[in-house]
């Protein structure tokens, strides 16, 4: 295959580097979706990280196709930086995108970037990336409140001369998703970091944002990240199970702090640390419980000796919930109160019973030996109190969900709860939703309350449907409080049952805790649900042998 650039088409303007790895399987497609963005694509760089498998034999089809040009390193990088670096090297036209073996550029992406970047004379442009999560196939919008603007995100059509008035930016920690004027990252010496750097997109974007580049931000859908959590090679964002994941990732958002002070940009580097209690630490802890006590041990040591070092204002800045577990890392030499903290740290935080005190009958996370002030608690909004939310099931004809609201030092109390809005929300059609509402009756230390839905709603004919459960409670002036995931009171365990629809059809019905104790609901559908569920059984049961 040839590395020498041919002549491109007269309208050519960007160049997309794509990097692969052992990943014949994919990176075909891969390239293709890169071809497929039209003439103004001039050329499709393919860096193949000295591959052990058939990559090469794949890519030898795309020969005939001028656009294509195949980059072969002798010795294997490490990591993902070191290619995408040789790419832009490479690279001949203005402007320049990147795809990874695995992901998709989608229809249109070159040409929406590429004109917004004309239009408002951008140095970088950036657009929505698709998390698409297989083999589910349930996609979900990357940083949606940056980027989905059903989801009331308000930068889609603005154009900013650097991002230090809008650090919420610094949540988008992808490359892939944008298009960069070459010229910029040459005169800059914007480059990923190299070797064996793992999550080397946070550096290189940090290194963007440093160098105040003009930045328009649009909705032009551009990229689809595939989530393969069943490959027999996970990628670096799903190793979390690994300890030296975490310690990459504290090595790589430390680089970006570091970028930010030097380039002189100490008010970027204050709002990294916010975003990383915000963000990353809740991301590893939500999940600790399924760790080892050795994982959770040194998880603890590193984390603490991290955040305790951050800037006062970032922690300040942090939200609550991020900022109590901030105090409890801070305070305690080992690990502390873990069940409240996973649970605090969920996506949809809760603090869940039994309310401690203080002696001095302060508000703290949990009992002795490290008190940790819940500061901040009486301050916040309904729509902020970590409520906490218990759920059981019962599946007939009827799914009959029984709730129990927990008040939270008095805070819900005072605000006189009057109804719970539950939702049903499918997991793989994101869009697909099922709610109803009932109104509350006191209890001791909260309230209760019992929601039915037909259980032929929940059903998705020919496959498995699976629905959490969530709940916003309601109070008597109007107001509602946040959105929260339904729990699994202590000790519940899931339920497996066979149900007769009213329609003489067989439903196979299971309830199931998350690891994070969030309940969820899972119905099959006829013969070919049933299937689908017993073979995914036998499948765990092989996978013990």
């Amino acid at each position: 295959m040839s590395e020498t650039p041919r002549m491109p088409p007269a309208s050519a303007r960007v160049s997309v580097v794509v990097i692969a790895y052992n990943d014949a399987e994919h990176v075909g497609d891969a390239v293709r979706s890169a071809l497929a963005q039209g003439d103004v694509v001039g050329e499709v760089i393919v860096v193949d990280d000295a591959s052990s498998d058939t990559t090469r034999d794949v890519l030898a089809a795309f020969d005939g196709d001028p656009r294509v040009r195949v980059l072969a390193r002798e010795d294997n990088s490490g990591g993902c930086g070191t290619p995408r670096n040789d790419g832009i090297a490479a690279a001949v036209h203005p402007y320049v995108m990147f795809l990874d073996s695995d992901d998709l550029l989608l229809p249109g992406a070159a040409d929406g970037l590429l004109a917004a970047a004309t239009r408002h004379d951008a140095d970088v442009v950036a657009g929505v990336c698709v998390r698409r999560e297989l083999p589910e196939g349930r996609e979900t919008t990357w940083a949606a409140r940056l980027y989905d603007t059903a989801e009331g995100a308000a930068l889609p059509g603005t154009v900013l001369d650097g991002v230090e008035d809008h650090p919420e930016l610094l949540l988008d920690t992808l490359s892939v998703n944008k298009l960069y004027r070459r010229a910029f990252l040459n005169e800059h010496g914007i480059r990923f970091p190299d070797g064996a750097f793992h999550y080397e997109d946070f550096v290189f974007v940090a290194r963007v944002h440093a160098a105040a580049p003009r930045l328009a931000v649009t909705d032009v859908p551009v990229y689809v990240w595939h989530v393969r959590r069943q490959a027999a090679t996970l990628s670096i964002s799903l190793r979390r199970a690994s300890l030296a994941n975490w310690e990459h990732r504290l090595a790589a958002h430390q680089a970006v702090v570091e970028v930010f002070r030097a380039a002189g940009k100490p008010a970027l580097a204050t709002a990294a640390q916010t975003k990383f209690l915000d963000y990353d630490l809740p991301m590893y802890l939500r999940e600790l419980n399924q760790r080892s006590e050795e994982y959770r041990a040194g998880w603890w040591d590193s984390a603490r000796a991290y955040v305790s070092a951050f800037e006062t204002e970032a922690v300040a800045s942090a939200t609550a919930p991020s900022r109590w577990i901030h105090g409890a890392l801070a305070a305690c030499a080992e690990p502390y109160a873990l069940g409240r903290l996973v649970e605090l740290a969920a996506p949809l935080p809760r603090l869940i019973p039994p309310y401690h005190r203080s002696a001095a009958g302060r508000p703290v996370l949990a009992d002795a030996p490290c008190d940790v002030p819940l500061d901040g608690l009486a301050e916040l909004s309904a729509r902020e109190l970590p409520i906490a939310v218990d759920g059981t099931v019962s599946v007939g004809v009827t799914t009959r969900l029984t709730l129990t609201v927990h008040d939270l030092y008095g805070k819900a109390d005072a605000l006189r709860p009057a109804s719970v809005r539950v939702e049903f929300a499918e997991r793989v059609a994101a869009d697909r939703k099922v709610a109803v509402e009932a109104p509350v009756t006191p209890v001791e230390g909260g309230w209760t309350a019992s929601v039915r839905v037909p259980t032929s709603e929940l059903v998705c004919a020919g496959r498995l449907a699976a629905w959490s459960v969530l709940a916003e409670v309601r109070f008597a002036d109007g107001v509602a409080g946040g959105v929260t995931e339904v729990r699994a009171p202590q000790g519940y365990a899931g339920r497996r049952g066979v149900v007769m629809s009213r329609t003489a059809r067989i439903l196979l019905v299971q309830s199931h805790v998350s690891a994070r104790r969030g309940l969820i609901l899972r119905l099959a559908d006829g013969t070919l649900g049933a299937r689908r569920v017993l073979s995914g059984r036998l499948r765990r049961l092989l996978a013990r042998r």
